[in-house]
C-alpha cells in the first residue's frame, strides 16, 4: 500500500494540475442543478441499497466510485480507468453482497478524505492509532473557519460531479447523519432521507465492516482495537447531533424509512420517498424499480449476524433512545 501510494501521488498531482488548467474556469461557472438529496443513517442500515435504487432514476445522478477515489482529477482521467482499470476493483464489496465497480454510486466521504480534509475515515489507514477527527461526526462543534473549509471543499467536489453529469445529485454518506444542520445551511433546500435498522443487526455488521476495511486498506497490521467501543462511540456522536438538529429542518425536507420495510417492499418505500420529498413523478421510474425487484432483488441476500447476549445488553444500554424512537 505504501509503495502504491508513493507512486500514485505525483501522478495524482500532475493530473489535478491538468484538470485545473483545462477545466478550472468552466467548473467555476457550474451550478448545482437542484439542492442535493442526502441519504443518511448509520453504517449498514441500508444506505447503499437505497442509493443504488434512487439512481436507477435516469433524471438523477450521484458521485461514482472513481470520482470519490480520484476527486482531484476524475474529469480528465475517468475515461481511462473505466476502460482499462476495471481489474483494480473486485466485482463485489468484501463486507456484503453489493456490487462494486468504478461507475457504481459511492459515498462522498471517500472524496472528502482523499481531498485531504479531516474525516473519521482516516482511521482506515491507521487503525492502531487513536481514532482521528471524531469532532467531524458533528460539524456544528467545529470552528466557523473549520466548518467553512469543509463545506467549501464538499461543494467544489459536487460541482465537479454536476459538471460531468448535468443532473441533480443524490449523495450518500453515513457520516453526514450528524451534519444535517451544516449541510442544510451550505445547501439551502437540501433534502434528507434517513434510514434506520434494527441495532441488533447494525452493531455486529458495523464491527465486521471496520474489520474488513482494516484488513484490505490499512497501512498497519491491525491489532485488537476494541472495535465494539469505537462503534458505540461513533453511533452516539452522530445520533446526538442528528436528534438535536433534525427539528430545525422543515419536515417536508426529511423522511424516515426503515431498512426492514425497504427490503420487504422497495416499490412502496420509494414511492413514499418521492411523494414526501417531491422528487418528481414516480411513475417515470416505477417500471425500472419493479424490474429490479423481479430480478436483482431476488438474488440479494442480507448477511445474518449472531449477537451475543452481552453485546445486546451493551447496545441497549448505550443506544436505548434509538431502540425506542424507531420502534426496535
Amino acid at each position: 500500500m505504501a509503495i502504491a501510494i508513493t507512486f500514485a501521488t505525483p501522478i495524482n498531482t500532475f493530473l489535478a494540475l491538468i484538470q485545473y488548467l483545462l477545466l478550472g474556469r468552466r467548473i467555476a461557472k457550474t451550478e448545482l442543478e437542484t439542492p442535493p438529496v442526502f441519504i443518511i443513517g448509520h453504517w449498514r442500515s441500508g444506505t447503499t441499497l437505497l442509493h443504488e435504487l434512487l439512481v436507477l432514476d435516469a433524471r438523477q445522478s450521484s458521485p461514482s466510485t472513481y470520482q470519490c477515489f480520484a476527486p482531484h482529477h476524475f474529469l480528465v482521467s475517468e475515461w481511462f480507468f473505466r476502460t482499462f482499470g476495471t481489474w483494480l476493483l473486485p466485482n463485489r464489496r468484501p463486507m456484503d453482497n453489493m456490487a462494486a465497480g468504478w461507475d457504481r454510486p459511492q459515498e462522498d466521504e471517500f472524496a472528502i478524505v482523499n481531498l485531504g480534509l479531516p474525516s473519521p475515515y482516516r482511521r482506515i489507514a491507521f487503525p492502531n492509532c487513536p481514532p482521528p477527527d471524531l469532532s467531524y461526526f458533528d460539524t456544528e462543534q467545529l470552528t466557523l473557519e473549520e466548518r467553512t473549509r469543509w463545506t467549501d471543499a464538499l461543494e467544489r467536489f459536487l460541482l465537479r460531479v454536476t459538471y460531468r453529469t448535468g443532473r441533480p445529485l443524490v449523495v450518500k454518506s453515513p457520516t453526514h447523519t450528524g451534519r444535517i444542520a451544516t449541510l442544510s445551511r451550505a445547501f439551502p433546500g437540501a433534502k434528507f432521507i434517513h434510514i434506520t435498522r434494527d441495532p441488533r443487526s447494525l452493531f455486529p455488521s458495523t464491527v465486521r465492516l471496520w474489520k474488513s476495511l482494516e484488513e484490505a486498506q490499512s497501512l498497519q497490521v491491525p491489532a485488537d482495537n476494541d472495535l465494539e467501543t469505537y462503534v458505540i462511540d461513533c453511533f452516539k456522536r452522530m445520533y446526538t447531533a442528528f436528534e438535536r438538529d433534525r427539528n430545525s429542518l422543515d419536515p417536508s425536507l426529511i423522511i424516515d424509512i426503515r431498512y426492514e420495510d425497504l427490503i420487504a417492499d422497495p416499490v412502496q418505500q420509494l414511492e413514499a420517498i418521492y411523494s414526501h420529498l417531491k422528487l418528481g413523478d414516480f411513475d417515470y421510474v416505477r417500471d425500472v424499480i419493479v424490474e429490479w425487484v423481479q430480478t436483482q432483488h431476488k438474488e440479494y441476500k442480507t448477511n445474518r449476524h449472531q449477537l451475543p447476549a452481552e453485546n445486546e445488553a451493551l447496545i441497549r444500554e448505550h443506544w436505548g433512545d434509538y431502540f425506542d424512537r424507531y420502534g426496535y
